[in-house]
């Protein structure tokens, strides 16, 4: 069952921002731990404030949805990781020569995970790979991670998210799959809508063949992303 968010209401009607003070005892010494090596990675980048509210306001969205809570702290500080790399490239404070490429669906449990961990194993650190969903599920489609598995691809340990403006505004591709008007379009970005196949509801067999569809347009974008001289390492 989805958890309720703990985002305070304002005088305004609106959320107001939380912080660690704001998180259930129970996550409040991991999140802790966290915090510290967040700070590590990106005090020259941001304050403390920011930081710690990233992770909360992280830690907030995963666990509104997650059907297992014993996680939540880890994909919250991975969340959270991703979300203030991304507002550092966007804002000018972070530079990197590696494209980053965004894949983005409905639930962030099929599809958009299949297509980010095919790129991951074939590109490695040659491209920051991101995903995310308009409406994110509780988990991972479990026939989505035994497909993948097959053929070597672990997706079993990564989880839904939702996007984040400072997310699409640090991708250089944008891959779009059956999200439609919900997908969000932010001039100067390279965009493609691919006309895949979902595979929540179907059997395993069908979603090999999903697997399968996302190898090939995977490559031609990874080849594409090549012959432009757009896979060089972080500097």
């Amino acid at each position: 069952m989805a958890q309720p968010s703990f985002a305070q209401p304002s005088t305004t009607g609106q959320a107001s921002a939380i912080t660690l003070n704001d998180i259930p005892l129970e996550f409040q010494p991991l999140l802790r731990s966290a915090a510290h090596r967040l700070t590590a990675d990106f005090a020259s980048y941001f304050g403390t404030e920011t930081i710690e509210r990233f992770l909360a306001e992280s830690l907030d969205e995963i666990l509104a949805r997650a059907r297992v809570r014993a996680f939540v702290p880890l994909f919250a500080e991975r969340f959270a990781h991703d979300r203030l790399w991304s507002l550092a490239k966007a804002g000018g404070k972070l530079t990197t020569d590696m494209p980053v490429v965004l894949f983005l669906c409905v639930h962030n449990a099929g599809r958009s995970q299949m297509a980010a961990g095919w790129l991951d194993h074939l590109a490695g650190d040659r491209v920051k790979v991101m995903s995310g969903g308009s409406t994110p599920d509780g988990e991972v489609n479990a026939h989505a991670v035994a497909a993948m598995k097959e053929i070597g691809i672990d997706i079993g340990k990564q989880f839904p998210k939702p996007w984040t403006d400072e997310v699409v505004q640090a991708a250089d591709v944008v891959v779009t799959m059956g999200c439609g008007d919900a997908c969000p379009i932010f001039p100067g970005k390279r965009y493609e809508d691919w006309a895949v196949d979902d595979p929540a509801g179907v059997g395993l067999d069908a979603v090999r063949a999903i697997r399968d569809d996302l190898e090939q347009r995977v490559r031609a974008l990874l080849a594409d992303l090549d012959a432009h001289g757009s896979t060089r390492a972080e500097r």
